[in-house]
């Protein structure tokens, strides 16, 4: 049987790589990476490689080895791609699944927006309903694939894989269908599906949407998958997909992950003015709207880049407008705010006392999480981010629009 004290092991020993979306438990921040302050395309750039096609999957890192997923324009092909993570070199770069007439996307998002989930020997890969794949970590051969799984993602799909234990659990928040499932992480048979609760209150498919990632975690002594949707996020046990509470809010299209301080559970509401909530988990059952929701803050939340938890504090980014805000994780209020710039999809990181904030037109604005703001350093690269960058080392691996960089060097 799977152990809470298995779960912290894992968590631990990820903290030297970066193995899922965000990292160790989606928290976003590295313990022991020292990446580089500053960079540009002739500064602190180990090595650049371009990587073809359209897609916005952060990288993941494991084993000297850097993987990452992309997708032609038109979503004809799927492919993995596996860089030497000391070199540069591509290890791997493999097509594992072509569709015949691939759904539209929405202009902002691509084929291939979700990122892999890493377990040693395997690489899991999942291009929402076109496919998931498990791979051989050494020759990307596949080991099992999944394409039986009914979801109309409508403007495409973005939630990522986790792992838990045995399992790899994956959400499929679609225009038509909208659930959870559980497959086996060594044979891909499925061990549980759980539909969710139908709360939307609304037969518009937009309203219906996420992109979502889970996370896990310990509350009352046992372990919680903390799953947000469209309109509403449900506590399920991971095991089973037993619906243990929930709340609800007023928006869509959920990409945040969420986020725990041992006391409240922080969670990004979605598109149509998102906000953050506090959610009080601790003996909740069943529909806890109206008495744990501790607090609430839309004033300049994002709907896109995921919330950074730091020593009390929760720092964000907004999409649309790059205000980055510094709020009290206790009571919700705002302690600052002030502007980055620019459009936000990537999620900020934290690594050796500095955050970094990635832009969609290449800037790079690293900022030191303090009682004001405090800009250390504004890096400029010759394209864009989507994916959220990881920290590991000495080094920032952090994918554009065209390349997959690895900085490295000055960290002071």
């Amino acid at each position: 049987m799977f152990t809470l004290t298995a779960l912290v092991a894992n968590v631990a020993q990820a903290e030297d790589s970066w193995t899922e979306f965000r990292g160790p438990n989606g928290t976003g921040i590295s313990k022991t990476a020292k990446p580089p302050l500053s960079w540009s395309e002739t500064e602190n750039v180990a090595w650049k490689t371009p990587i073809a096609g359209r897609g916005w999957s952060s990288p993941v890192v494991e084993d000297g080895r850097v993987w990452l997923t992309t997708a032609s324009e038109d979503g004809l092909s799927m492919s993995v791609i596996c860089v030497d993570a000391k070199t540069g070199k591509v290890l791997h770069d493999k097509v594992l699944f072509e569709n015949e007439s691939p759904r539209e996307i929405h202009v902002t998002n691509s084929y291939a927006s979700c990122t892999p989930v890493l377990d040693g020997d395997r690489v899991y890969i999942h291009f929402g309903s076109y496919g998931t794949a498990c791979l051989d970590a050494a020759t990307a051969e596949k080991i099992w694939e999944r394409r039986d799984l009914p979801c109309h993602h409508w403007r495409g799909p973005g939630s990522s894989p986790i792992i838990y234990g045995d399992l790899l659990i994956v959400h499929y928040d679609g225009f038509d269908f909208q659930y959870i499932v559980a497959f086996d992480k060594q044979t891909g048979k499925t061990v549980w599906k759980k539909d969710r609760i139908d709360l939307f209150d609304t037969d518009d498919g937009d309203q219906k949407k996420a992109y979502g990632t889970p996370a896990i975690f310990e509350i009352d002594g046992r372990p919680q998958l903390i799953s947000p949707y469209a309109k509403t996020a449900i506590a399920y046990d991971p095991l089973t997909g037993e619906e243990l509470w929930w709340v609800q809010y007023k928006q869509h299209s959920t990409a945040n992950r969420p986020l725990y301080n041992g006391e409240l559970v922080f969670i990004g509401t979605g598109f149509g003015k998102g906000s953050v909530i506090a959610v009080d988990p601790h003996g909740a059952k069943g529909n806890v709207t109206e008495e744990r929701i501790v607090w609430e803050q839309s004033r300049s939340m994002p709907s896109k880049p995921s919330q950074l938890l730091i020593e009390g504090r929760i720092y964000s980014v907004a999409d649309k407008n790059g205000v980055v805000s510094c709020i009290d994780a206790e009571t919700g209020d705002v302690l600052w705010q002030d502007r980055a710039g620019g459009t936000y999809s990537a999620s900020p990181v934290a690594a050796d006392g500095k955050i970094y904030l990635c832009n969609e037109d290449g800037q790079t604005t690293v900022i030191a999480p303090t009682d004001s703001w405090k800009v250390l350093a504004e890096n400029q690269l010759d394209a864009g981010c989507m994916g959220t960058p990881a920290p590991v080392g000495d080094s920032l691996y952090l994918r554009t629009k065209t390349h997959l960089y690895r900085l490295s060097g000055n960290s002071e």
